[in-house]
């Protein structure tokens, strides 16, 4: 049956920054699914994350701007599930400026955060999917991984460099039974932009008269995207970036 390619029962996910809007939703996605799910960040959010989900979820604390921290809890996560057969790296930060005053050190986080430590999730993931010849990551990238935007310089560079990441693990791991692709999520309601739908009426009103769909994204709307890329029905997927966007890369 059609249905059973996107069954993800006795499947072992792992989906960092899992106590934020986007992780939350894909990681209630994936359970929903049938996988069992283990959360990976660094507030106590992922906690309560993992006891909303109404099923055996794991919560593991861990910075992943500190490769040393990143290194333990995705061990610990690991761990906890028994394996892993589904990665996906929903963890970032934002830190908009001016480009001519954009400080180095914020540069600097953004990158750390979003771009090299997802390469050093994915990596350690690949290496246990690679040996076993079959596994599933689902990066994060963004409709700024297509577009520049606007005043978020050091964002866009690192999730232009997620697309291109990804499409680069996708070129060596595929031969080996394993899917690297990603999610460009467009606008979506989530804190990281509250800044603008919250904040900045005029702004979010710009956003959504460019939108096809006529609204901001939910989390919810990632969910058929991460179980599709998540599930056998994605096999012979491979090195997609895939916009959710509400039809703004179409306009």
């Amino acid at each position: 049956m059609a249905a059973d390619r996107f069954d993800l029962t006795g499947r072992r996910a792992l989906v960092t920054g899992g106590g934020g809007g986007l992780g939350r939703g894909m990681a209630a996605a994936l359970a929903e699914a049938g996988a069992t799910v283990a959360l990976l960040g660094r507030s106590e959010s992922v906690e309560t994350a993992a006891a909303e989900l109404g099923t055996p979820a794991v919560a593991v604390r861990a910075d992943l701007a500190d490769r040393t921290d990143l290194r333990r809890g995705f061990d610990d996560a690991v761990e906890a599930l028994g394996g892993i057969d589904i990665l996906v790296t929903s963890h970032g930060i934002g830190r908009p400026s001016d480009a001519v005053d954009h400080e180095l050190a914020d540069w600097d986080a953004v990158i750390e955060t979003n771009l090299t430590a997802t390469f050093e999730l994915c990596r350690r993931a690949g290496r246990i999917m690679v040996d076993r010849g079959s596994g599933k990551i689902v990066n994060i990238a963004s409709i700024t991984s297509f577009q520049g935007g606007y005043r978020v310089a050091s964002y866009a560079a690192s999730k232009g460099g997620v697309a291109l990441l990804t499409m680069a693990l996708a070129n060596e791991w595929a031969r080996d039974g394993v899917n690297v692709n990603a999610i460009a999520p467009g606008y979506m309601k989530t804190q990281l932009n509250a800044r603008i739908w919250r904040d900045d009426l005029e702004r979010s009103e710009q956003i959504v008269a460019r939108i096809p769909a006529g609204r901001w994204g939910e989390p919810t709307d990632l969910a058929g995207a991460v179980v599709f890329l998540s599930s056998a029905a994605s096999d012979y997927v491979h090195g997609v970036i895939l916009p959710v966007d509400g039809g703004w890369l179409s306009r």
